[in-house]
């Protein structure tokens, strides 16, 4: 799921996810009036940020790397039965558009937070008391640091060598293709081509993309590829979300929640997600604090 190229366009779109959200200052720094000894028994303050534990338990829990591994290898256990069912696919019927018989298998895979991991970035965030913007992202994305979600090479090089090729449907925008298969490279990701990156830009012909939706990219892998499965972070990256609502997610997860563990794969993405934009009405535009009180009026409290 999907990453922070899916935030941006699909403000543009009022839909779920936000255009570059607003810098926030650093931490104050320590009383420069205190004695030596009182500096130093004081704690440093520290702005409160929402993303602290997220990113944590991201990169410090044993129980992160568990949930992605058992994940991937979930689906590798479904990959031969998916391989032998003729009409096995993991596209909505809407976005199949074409008979799948006779087509080569692929898998399609998000990238962000489902093939390689960004919580560096994310911290980097939380460290400096920022939030997501287009520049800082793209110079994360040009370092090709990011380390492989755990599993997900065991299982890419497992279908690879079964004749599944590897989709990125990504909403890294297409300008970032290079370097994001090299990344993807150095991780031990299997790259067909330069073709198996679909990112944020990708034309499609005949097909009019809505924001940063996926549904039209689905539409060009489906007549290319009968695709077995779908992995990603996000409910966007497996099927369109028409209303970033609340009830409109819960809905699409009723209608497609047999999918889960059958087709589709959802990999834990605490850290960010067009979930959170649903829980104040999709207005990125609010003061931090406005919208802090929105997802505080969100929560399910114990009587």
């Amino acid at each position: 799921m999907s990453h922070r190229a899916l935030t941006l366009t699909v403000l543009a779109c009022a839909l779920a996810l936000g255009a570059c959200k607003r810098s926030d200052t650093l931490a104050p720094a320590a009383d420069a009036t205190a004695t030596p000894s009182t500096a130093a028994a004081k704690p440093v303050a520290s702005a409160a940020n929402d993303n602290l534990n997220a990113v944590l338990w991201m990169q410090a829990s044993a129980e992160y790397p568990a949930a992605t591994t058992t994940v991937y290898r979930a689906a590798a256990d479904k990959l031969d039965v998916a391989l032998k069912e003729g009409n096995w696919d993991a596209l909505v019927t809407t976005e199949r558009g074409n008979a799948a018989t006779g087509l080569p298998a692929a898998v399609i895979m998000d990238v962000d937070e489902t093939v390689l991991d960004n919580s560096p970035y994310q911290a980097r965030l939380v460290t400096q008391g920022k939030e997501y913007d287009e520049v800082t992202w793209d110079a994360w994305v040009a370092e090709k640091k990011a380390k492989a979600v755990p599993g997900v090479v065991d299982f890419a090089k497992a279908a690879s060598a079964k004749g599944v090729t590897i989709l990125y449907l990504s909403n890294r925008a297409v300008h970032l293709k290079d370097a994001t298969i090299a990344n993807l490279k150095a991780v031990g990701m299997p790259v067909k081509d330069d073709s198996v990156f679909l990112g944020l830009g990708t034309v499609v012909e005949g097909c009019e993309q809505n924001g940063s939706e996926k549904d039209c990219r689905r539409r060009l892998a489906g007549q290319q590829y009968r695709v077995l499965m779908q992995f990603g972070d996000q409910l966007g990256d497996f099927v369109q979300v028409t209303a970033n609502t609340r009830e409109g997610r819960a809905q699409l997860l009723e209608e497609y929640g047999d999918w889960f563990g059958e087709r589709w794969f959802m990999l834990p993405n605490p850290s960010y997600g067009s979930w959170e934009p649903a829980t104040f009405n999709n207005d990125w535009s609010q003061p931090k604090e406005a919208r802090r009180e929105a997802k505080r009026a969100a929560l399910d409290l114990a009587p």
